[in-house]
């Protein structure tokens, strides 16, 4: 399996959806953080859980973190955290949310703040 990633600077990229098994694949391919930005059953019940995903990131030896945004709007404070995020965390950092968009807008928004 290959994860689908979109970069957005040389060592952070934005996927669509990822399952929990994608987390030891990410570990692979050398990422040292995950941000989750899908907010809990957002696509039914089938959709993976945070704290399941954040199981396996651990497992894998990732740094994960959990910042839920809506699709169509993404708060002021909500890109701060991100903002935060960034400056932060170890890279290489994968983000993702249902396709990818909403975290690429939370990483653009967050961008214009520095």
């Amino acid at each position: 399996m290959s994860l689908p990633l979109q970069s957005l600077l040389p060592d952070v990229c934005a996927a669509p959806q990822l399952t929990p098994e994608a987390m030891a694949e990410a570990a692979t391919m050398g990422f040292k953080s995950v941000v989750n930005n899908r907010p809990d059953f957002e696509g039914g019940p089938d959709q993976p859980t945070s704290a399941a995903i954040e199981a396996a990131a651990h497992a894998a030896g990732l740094e994960y973190r959990f910042l839920p945004v809506a699709g169509g709007y993404q708060s002021p404070q909500e890109i701060a955290t991100f903002a935060e995020l960034l400056a932060t965390l170890p890279r290489p950092l994968l983000v993702f949310c249902r396709s990818g968009a909403r975290s690429t807008r939370l990483f653009l928004q967050a961008q214009q703040l520095g």
